[in-house]
């Protein structure tokens, strides 16, 4: 079975932000999805890479998203999470359906130093299973490090979509 389908809404919306230079497009889609989902906006998330198999995303240390410590908060680290496995779901889901986070699993392992990045990603059945299926749901595998390279935290997100019309 082919991938090949007329992107969503959302994939749509970042293409149209790719013919932006890289500086430009990472500040533009940032504000533009913050506006879509507000927790986002407020904890200053910015999408460093966006495509239907992964997505790549950003939280700066810094004081609005803080802990007692002045590390990035642990809620702030899960936020980022769920960001960058919802929108590798999202970049993938037709337009009629929903995607709705089932699970959120988060060990925090070790204290984190600065700047954090997540990166999720779909395998090709992945995206063939969320193109096809009416409802489901999905594990989506995300790495999450921080500025010394380690993962202080290691998570995994069940992410399930329905229809958005019920029957």
């Amino acid at each position: 079975m082919s991938t090949a389908r007329t992107p969503n809404k959302l994939a749509r919306t970042v293409a149209g932000f790719q013919r932006l230079p890289q500086g430009l497009r990472t500040w533009v889609t940032s504000f533009a999805l913050g506006r879509v989902v507000p927790l986002v906006g407020t904890a200053g998330l910015r999408y460093e890479e966006i495509t239907p198999q992964r997505v790549v995303v950003r939280i700066r240390n810094q004081r609005k998203v803080q802990n007692h410590i002045q590390g990035v908060h642990a809620a702030a680290m899960a936020l980022l999470a769920e960001t960058a496995t919802g929108f590798c779901v999202g970049m993938n889901l037709p337009d009629d359906k929903l995607p709705l986070i089932k699970t959120m699993k988060i060990d925090y392992v070790r204290r984190s130093q600065g700047d954090m990045v997540a990166a999720a990603s779909l395998r090709p059945e992945q995206i063939q299973q969320i193109l096809t299926q009416d409802k489901g749901e999905v594990t989506v595998p995300v790495t999450i490090t921080d500025a010394s390279g380690q993962e202080p935290i290691q998570a995994e997100m069940v992410w399930a979509w329905v229809p958005k019309k019920r029957s």
